[in-house]
Parts: structure tokens; sequence; C-alpha cells
């Protein structure tokens, strides 16, 4: 949704994007996406659910059994995290704690639009982006303590050091943090303007993805 700062509607990313799905479309061309952090994500998924619903105090049921969802329409589709008749949140999950918005008073545009796609998805009116703080799973700790021992010593013998140990695990603990300052509730309404300028750029993205893919 960034606007282009050359004549262009649209951005250089969004270009770029396009360009992605056309390519995987018509020549099996398929960027690959891995991190670190959407895999700590993925681990801890249920459990910052489930801190949150604690926190928060949603009253979800079956909170174990998950609350994925998906939608679609003309537009645009997605999966929700939380969604019932009283709760529609997007549940990130932090790294680490230096990268919890402890302080932070706004968020970040692209999960603004994120969840204003996921009202326009379900009929709510309003929407959670909540974001938890939650002990990385102790493979993932493991392989950080590795990581760590390589990066300071190219030619690491394998023999651990109980100083890099220490201080890899206190990164990714957060025991000692109380549950209700590991979660950060931001609340987003819906926006029928805001809608209109998502479906103006949608139209506009799908002109140029018919221009590129015609000469590609």
């Amino acid at each position: 949704m960034t606007n282009s700062r050359s004549k262009d509607s649209l951005s250089k990313t969004c270009k770029s994007y396009i360009q992605e799905i056309v390519l995987e479309e018509k020549y099996g061309i398929k960027k690959e996406f891995w991190s670190r952090y959407t895999d700590k994500g993925n681990l801890v998924e249920q459990e910052s659910i489930s801190l949150a619903d604690e926190v928060l105090n949603w009253q979800l049921p079956f909170v174990a059994e998950g609350y994925q969802q998906y939608f679609e329409n003309d537009y645009i589709c997605g999966h929700t995290d939380v969604n019932t008749e009283n709760i529609l949140a997007d549940v990130k999950s932090s790294w680490s704690a230096d990268t919890f918005p402890f302080f932070e008073t706004t968020i970040e545009k692209n999960y603004m639009w994120q969840l204003m796609g996921y009202m326009w998805l379900t009929g709510h009116k309003k929407a959670n982006l909540t974001y938890c703080l939650i002990n990385t799973p102790e493979e993932m700790v493991l392989d950080e303590i590795r990581r760590e021992h390589w990066k300071q010593n190219s030619f690491w013998n394998g023999d651990e050091d109980d100083e890099i140990v220490s201080y890899i695990r206190s990164k990714h603990n957060f025991d000692h943090i109380p549950k209700e300052k590991r979660v950060k509730n931001y609340i987003i309404e819906y926006d029928e303007n805001l809608i209109k300028d998502l479906k103006d750029r949608i139209e506009q993205c799908r002109i140029y993805y018919n221009q590129i893919k015609s000469i590609i």
C-alpha cells in the first residue's frame, strides 16, 4: 500500500512482489522464505494465544484447538489467528525482548492493513494486534548457542563456553517478567475509506499483473 515516490502509482516493492507472483505462476520460479523469527512464531503460536487469552480476558473456548480460519472475497484472502463472535485478533510472537514493543504506541502500517483486511473479510468492526513475549523453544535456543559460538570463534571445537550459554539463555527466557507485561495489545477500528483505498490499489496491481504477464 506504500505510495511510489515517482509518478507511478505502484512502489518498487509492490511491483517486485507482483513480478515474483508472475514468475511463479508461469515458470514455477518460487522465491523461498525462511527465518528463525517466523519459525519461532509458528512453534509458540498456541502458547501466545493462550497467554493473550489469559491476560486480556478474551475468554476463548478450546484455546488448545486453535482458531485459525481461512476467508476470501473478490479482492483479498487470509487466515485469522483468532476469530470468534466477539474477538478478532492477529497474534505476533516476538523473537526476543529486544523486539517486543514495550514502549511503542503506534503499529506498523503493514500490520494495520493486515488487520483492516481481516475485518473486511470477517465483518468485525474492530481487531486486536497482539504481541506476546514467549520463551524460545529449547531446540531453537540450542541452535542460537551454537550460532553464537561459531560467531565468536570460527574454529570452535564444540566445547561450550558457560558465559555464551548463559548470555543466550538470558535472551530467550522471560519467566522473570510478569505475564501482564509480556502482552502488548493494540485495537484497530474498521475504516470504510481505507477499504476503498485497498480496493483501488488492488485494481492497480491487477492492471500491472496483466501487463507483465502478457510480455514474459
